[in-house]
């Protein structure tokens, strides 16, 4: 038997596995209370607002797939909010601006995760909305252990958040001064905010009326009010160093509702994987899966420097057609059917080569020239600095300015299934709204400020998001949910697991513990937007003439630091009821729990 960091978790009952313990053991909880998988993925997102605020938080956003039992495929429930009404492009570059902050009010968009797990206990949970923010407020109210990185990232901004975000510096410096790791911290303002949702909720009876009134207090009553009154007044210091006012206000708030549709798919070898559409970079999973289908990954060595080459290529190809072709379909034409075609998986298989590439490729497609041609004009664009909290924070620990996202799954039962992937208003986004204790999101940045593009800024689209859940369904008929945070990376280390355990018989966990690797290459979703061609980063856990083959192909390799890529999660449900579920070591802090 081959070691494993954590045991592969199998059973009958549930499984739950997200990026903090705490979260985890709050998800099994409501399972064991007779809550579904989206009661426990609900209140697993709540308590990962308060657990890990540097990376996600309560006005942020939150793409999801959730598969009832009875159903042949999951349904996407859209938590991602769009641009406001006063977000045009000519306002914008009024403001002296090319590419749209990290941070600061203007890099905001409508908050949607909450609307999202509002749709989600409506029409798929059982318990009543108390019992599912219930943890997430006692944790806000009587403290959590504070991650060590959480408080560093605390003390990188503790001078902006005493001179600039003065409002961010009674929730995040209590008592004046950057908390200390494993030292409770608490969040009294986002623990009141929370007990008036319950409270408004609890005015009317029946627990699908408590939800919405629940919904309709934090998209027009309190909530919205709250968040309009500061940006009406507020001007405040944003990545590029100026001081800036924001557009979102309470009619934004008020005309905004998640929405569910179906999900893109695609077979690999037998296997079926859904993805979120095409306003999120879902699709690339797809797109590479369908590239590599004829190409014999159970001969390679998963550590050798054929598959991570193979695959690496795959994927740079994939990512320049997410910047020349992906954005909201609500908006724009977007050619997925062709993109996912096989006459044109095979077409682009045919450009991957021995050695390493650092062209961008995006292929072409006709009718859409101006868009290919478009994005190789910006990928070739000097990047400015990236500035105060910009970028996307869970592998901060490999790039400065990276900032991240959180992940869950769950299965329960009775075989419904939950992949969520929330994330948005973390702490170095923009500053604490007065009164709510939490900040806004900053995914506005992912648009560009060129017309014609179906990523432009435009009132009421979606921003092209990174956040990217999965699911998959075996030819024997069991359904996985799969996921991580990671910016750009989540489709490459989805890809990657995904790709071990269907063709080299690694389980869950094995697959998860395996050395991971990813590229820059592409153009990053994230202020301030560069690339970085040829780029390949590799854990040192990969066997050493692995790494110097990929060296001597020509890649561009980065060494990371040891068990440094990657927080991938996943639960299955087998055919015959078994359930199992696998969390990765890196970090130290995510977990499964099940049985």
């Amino acid at each position: 038997m081959s070691f494993t960091t954590r045991p592969e978790l199998q059973g009958t009952f549930g499984m739950v596995a997200s990026t903090h313990w705490i979260a985890s053991a709050v998800g099994m909880k409501l399972l064991e209370a007779g809550g579904t998988a989206a009661d426990a993925a609900a209140g697993m997102a709540f308590a990962l607002n308060v657990v890990e605020p540097h990376l996600n938080g309560p006005l942020g956003e939150m793409p999801a797939l959730i598969w009832p039992a009875g159903d042949e495929a999951p349904t996407v429930v859209c938590g991602q909010g769009s641009a406001p009404a006063g977000a045009t492009i000519a306002h914008y570059r009024a403001e002296g601006l090319d590419l749209i902050p990290g941070s600061g009010l203007l890099a905001t968009v409508v908050p949607g995760a909450f609307g999202a797990l509002m749709l989600m206990l409506r029409d798929h949970g059982r318990l009543p909305l108390r019992a599912v923010l219930e943890p997430a407020i006692h944790y806000a109210e009587h403290g959590h252990p504070m991650l060590a990185r959480v408080s560093d990232e605390i003390a990188e901004l503790a001078d902006v958040f005493r001179e600039e975000w003065t409002s961010s510096a009674p929730v995040w410096l209590p008592g004046g001064a950057v908390p200390k790791p494993n030292e409770l911290f608490c969040n009294p303002g986002l623990a009141a905010f929370w007990r008036r949702l319950v409270e408004e909720a609890e005015s009317t009876t029946g627990r699908e009326a408590q939800i919405e009134t629940a919904r309709r207090a934090f998209y027009e009553g309190f909530v919205a009010e709250a968040i309009d009154d500061y940006l009406r007044e507020a001007c405040v210091i944003d990545a590029t160093g100026e001081r800036r006012k924001g557009v979102l206000t309470a009619q934004d708030m008020a005309d905004w509702r998640a929405t569910t549709e179906a999900p893109v798919s695609a077979t690999y070898r037998g296997t079926e994987v859904f993805k979120c559409g095409a306003w999120t970079q879902g699709p690339v999973q797809l797109q590479v899966l369908r590239m590599l289908e004829g190409d014999d990954i159970a001969a390679l060595d998963p550590n050798g420097s054929d598959f991570v080459h193979l695959v690496t290529e795959a994927l740079k190809l994939a990512f320049a057609d997410r910047e020349a072709y992906y954005g909201d379909p609500a908006f724009a034409e977007i050619p997925m059917d062709a993109l996912l075609s096989a006459d044109y998986a095979r077409a682009r298989r045919t450009l991957i080569g021995e050695t390493a590439s650092t062209e961008q490729r995006p292929g072409q497609i006709p009718g859409f020239e101006a868009q290919t041609a478009a994005f190789l004009a910006r990928a070739a664009r000097a990047a400015p600095e990236a500035g105060i909290g910009s970028g996307e924070p869970t592998m901060a620990h490999l790039t400065n300015q990276d900032r991240d996202t959180v992940h869950i799954d769950v299965v329960d039962r009775w075989g419904n299934a939950v992949s969520a992937t929330p994330s948005g208003g973390w702490l170095k986004s923009s500053p604490v709204i007065p009164g709510l204790g939490v900040p806004l999101n900053s995914r506005a940045q992912m648009f560009w400020l060129d017309e014609g593009l179906p990523t432009s800024l435009a009132p009421g689209r979606r921003p092209r998001t990174t956040l990217s859940p999965s699911m998959a369904r075996g030819a024997d008929g069991w359904r996985m949910a799969y996921g991580t945070p990671g910016g750009d990376q989540q489709d490459q280390w989805q890809t990657i697991f995904l790709l071990r355990h269907l063709n080299h018989g690694l389980n869950l966990q094995q697959a998860i513990d395996a050395p991971l690797f990813h590229t820059a290459h592409l153009q990053a979703s994230f202020y301030p937007r560069g690339t970085k061609p040829g780029h390949l980063m590799a854990e040192p856990s990969f066997p050493k003439p692995t790494l110097e083959a990929l060296a001597t192909r020509g890649h561009r390799l980065e060494v990371s630091g040891s068990w440094a890529i990657g927080r991938l999660t996943a639960a299955r449900r087998l055919a015959d009821g078994r359930m199992q579920a696998a969390a990765t070591p890196r970090l130290m802090q995510a977990y499964a729990i099940g049985r």
